[in-house]
């Protein structure tokens, strides 16, 4: 057994209970059906998925093995990690909005721009997924192969070029993010004639956070992305492993970001459990703009 793809599969094993989770909780708890909350059930289900076809890429590669079925792994592993990646973007896009457009936040446009987001994000990275499938392989001319068998070169300069754009967008909105943020802050400031050491915390522990999670998503992405790019299939291996395996935790930090430290979440996670809520714990109902 190679012990990179027993690493890769225990990544996706942990991946897959931990959304498992995530995804039952919202499929389970009827006061999650916000925005917000279909934005997160999008990424813990195709980051459920993402594990999923870790589990099975190992499985195929080690007890089945035939070039339809190593196809079809890999599309659904490119379908799944392209749907987090771009459910990652629609939930940057919901933050903004709700920051920017705070008053009409809250009504059925909204409803209706996040779920034709979500569509369109699913329906590409559908789509990208069917192009190893449909012929976009190298399994007939070796001299077409990129770093990740049986891609092509051409497919994953095109997952990575459509990456580095979604990386982009996310950092241009997350920097619009910070400057209404602060602007918030100073606007409290001049009402209340100077700036509260809590405001100050606040803002400066949002902007923390946001800095966080762009740094968490672009670590775990940026080498697997820029390897693709300037690889060779003749390279050992294990650079290709050794980029992979990073961007696979992305899929298992994503619940503990965006779903875990959510404390309606957390609260329906307790219901789940224990079937029961003690009503003297106070839970504050966390909004979109939250971060």
């Amino acid at each position: 057994l190679n012990p990179w793809d027993v690493m890769l599969c225990v990544s996706g094993t942990a991946i897959a209970c931990e959304n498992a989770l995530v995804v039952a909780i919202i499929c389970y708890s009827p006061t999650l059906r916000t925005p917000m909350f279909v934005l997160v059930g999008s990424l813990a289900t195709a980051d459920l998925l993402a594990g999923l076809g870790l589990i099975l890429n190992f499985v195929f590669q080690y007890v089945i093995r035939s070039e339809t079925v190593s196809l079809l792994t890999v599309g659904f592993l490119v379908a799944s990690f392209a749907a987090s990646v771009s459910s990652l973007l629609a939930i940057t896009v919901d933050r903004y909005l709700s920051l920017y457009n705070a008053l009409t936040y809250y009504s059925e446009r909204t409803v209706l721009c996040i779920h034709t987001m979500l569509a369109g994000a699913w329906g590409i990275s559908l789509c990208l997924g069917l192009l190893p499938v449909l012929g976009w392989n190298c399994l007939h001319d070796r001299a077409t192969c990129s770093v990740v068998r049986p891609l092509t070169k051409s497919n994953v300069t095109l997952l990575s070029a459509s990456f580095f754009l979604i990386f982009l967008i996310m950092l241009h909105l997350y920097i619009e993010i910070c400057k209404i943020v602060c602007r918030h802050a100073h606007q409290i400031a001049l009402q209340q004639h100077f700036l509260t050491a809590s405001h100050y915390v606040a803002t400066k522990k949002g902007v923390s956070t946001l800095a966080i999670i762009l740094g968490t998503f672009g670590a775990s992405w940026l080498p697997f992305a820029i390897y693709c790019v300037v690889g060779d299939p003749d390279y050992p291996s294990v650079y290709t492993y050794a980029t992979l395996l990073p961007a696979t935790y992305n899929s298992m930090i994503n619940p503990i970001i965006y779903a875990y430290r959510n404390q309606e979440i957390r609260r329906s996670m307790w219901v789940l459990f224990c079937g029961c809520f003690q009503a003297k714990v106070s839970f504050r109902s966390r909004s979109p703009s939250d971060v």
